[in-house]
């Protein structure tokens, strides 16, 4: 069976991961439970509380062969104010000390989370080809983890780097990311409170919701094909493209309640991005990939299993 280390597997990505493929494969999550809840874990699942900056809490983990890197500063607003640098260092710290301890300890394939984030504005579908040009930090991060792994595959070919292009990701196991999580999950969460969630704008502006399933099937694809691929890059998504107005109106039938979303002029001035949907031809064509939870069903499950008492109030600051 294969061993797999999760970075970030407490968290909402991860946990989803290790819950789905806990029979498959052997795994060991690792967590510093910034973002993360113990509690998002099947029981009996290996968890370690260590921090993947750390080659020390790393070591604990012992010999994997594969390893699904997921921790590091994982949102936009998480670089703003203070969080500016240390998101920064938190985020690329973490991925380079996750490649070069793989390395040294034979890993055969690397995957982790790259963004959506990079395209920015550009024309959709979003094609893994074209070029881009980050319109935040977080951004940027990303772009580093996607140089740094095309440099490091060409200096150590024996181990695949694998990186997938995130869209707007959505699902259970969401509540320790607090303000940071899927605007489903925050529409959710105020609305089973009874308040009204806050669209930016006229609300017609686009997003490729994915349910965290789906980017789980991608994963372990990844995982699990016996192809060669380098330092390749996918797209992961639906390729459909939903506002956020139909967000709110699938919410308001769900609930059944009278709750309606408001609006509100759009306070981020720069590097707003009002299209997204995935050119997803490429990773099925390698990898195998067909989503297959559509996002009325993914809603419903969102509103039959809302968990407020876990919604955590996070802080940038909190970081290291």
């Amino acid at each position: 069976m294969k061993s797999i280390l999760v970075t970030g597997g407490a968290g909402f990505i991860g946990s989803n991961f290790c819950n789905i493929n806990k029979d498959k494969f052997e795994i060991t999550a690792l967590d510093n439970l910034f973002l993360g809840d113990k509690r998002n874990l099947t029981p009996g699942i290996p968890f370690i509380l260590g921090d993947a900056c750390k080659s020390k809490d790393l070591d604990k983990v012992g010999k994997v062969d594969y390893v699904v890197h997921l921790a590091g500063t994982s949102s936009a607003p998480m670089f703003m104010g203070d969080g500016l640098v240390k998101g920064y260092l938190n985020s690329i710290e973490s991925f380079l000390t996750v490649l070069e301890w793989a390395r040294k300890n034979g890993v055969k394939k690397v995957v982790y989370a790259s963004t959506s984030s990079l395209y920015g504005n550009n024309p959709l579908p979003l094609m893994e080809d074209q070029h881009v040009t980050p319109l935040n930090h977080y951004a940027v991060t990303k772009q580093v983890y996607e140089h740094a792994a095309a440099c490091y595959n060409r200096v150590y070919p024996e181990m695949d780097i694998i990186g997938f292009r995130f869209m707007s990701v959505y699902g259970p196991n969401e509540e320790a990311k607090g303000e940071f999580a899927n605007l489903i999950s925050q529409f959710c969460w105020d609305m089973a409170r009874g308040l009204s969630p806050v669209i930016y704008g006229d609300g017609n502006q686009t997003r490729d919701f994915t349910n965290v399933r789906d980017v789980v099937q991608g994963l372990t694809l990844a995982i699990e094909t016996e192809k060669k691929l380098g330092a390749d890059v996918f797209n992961i998504g639906t390729g459909r493209a939903t506002t956020l107005n139909e967000i709110a109106e699938a919410l308001e039938k769900a609930f059944a309640n009278e709750v309606k979303a408001s609006h509100i002029e759009n306070p981020v001035k720069e590097g707003y991005v009002q299209g997204q949907h995935a050119d997803i031809s490429k990773i099925k064509e390698v990898l195998g990939y067909e989503p297959h939870v559509k996002l009325e069903d993914g809603i419903k499950e969102q509103v039959e299993n809302v968990r407020l008492d876990r919604v955590r109030k996070t802080s940038s600051d909190q970081l290291r």
